[in-house]
């Protein structure tokens, strides 16, 4: 990292204890309550590339010990550098070398198998991949159902990738192994764990 790179890199959160412990609350909070869109607290510079609510969840999870794989409009951006200064993380080329895999709207999604699962003995040791998505309307019509869910959740959201319902069945039934997702936009997160069970529906039926 260049003189120039780190004179133009942008802030991290205005607070950093107060910052990653606001986001890691919508974080958790998500992922107990699945298919459920919820703000996400924004106090950084986040860089103009990639959602924000994706950026400052990245910024609070990722330390020195975490390996992350970006997608290619994310890792060849002032992105990557600003994650690494505030985070000291690791990038990897290989997506299933990553704990964290991120996702930029628009590019390719990596096939959910192709992303570590951990293992029946240690499943926290599975990657989490993080989504951006142009929005949680006008778009494709789930329903979800599993733990912290009291009957079914619907969700809609715009931007899945082909496959993606048929993917996460296989990631569900492999529970306690499995990938956990988080779908963001610019101001929102929603959380997926491998425990839900998510089907699509028509529109007529949501």
């Amino acid at each position: 990292m260049n003189t120039d790179t780190l004179q133009d890199m942008r802030a991290g959160f205005s607070s950093e204890a107060l910052g990653s412990q606001a986001v890691f609350r919508v974080a958790l909070h998500a992922l107990s309550h699945p298919g459920r869109p919820m703000t996400m607290p924004i106090e950084a510079e986040c860089p103009e590339l990639g959602h924000r609510a994706a950026a400052v969840l990245l910024l609070a999870l990722l330390d020195a010990d975490c390996t992350l794989w970006l997608s290619p409009t994310l890792a060849g951006s002032p992105t990557a550098a600003w994650l690494r200064f505030h985070t000291g993380c690791r990038r990897v080329d290989s997506v299933g070398q990553a704990d964290f895999v991120w996702v930029a709207e628009g590019d390719a999604v990596p096939d959910l198998a192709t992303l570590a699962p951990g293992s029946d003995a240690d499943p926290q040791g599975s990657a989490t991949l993080v989504m951006d998505v142009p929005a949680f309307e006008g778009g494709e019509h789930l329903r979800l159902s599993g733990p912290g869910i009291q009957s079914t959740q619907k969700l809609e959201v715009r931007g899945l990738p082909a496959g993606f319902v048929a993917q996460w069945a296989a990631n569900h039934a492999a529970f306690p192994r499995g990938v956990d997702v988080y779908l963001a936009t610019h101001t929102e997160v929603c959380g997926l764990p491998r425990t839900a069970c998510i089907n699509a529906e028509s529109a007529m039926e949501a």
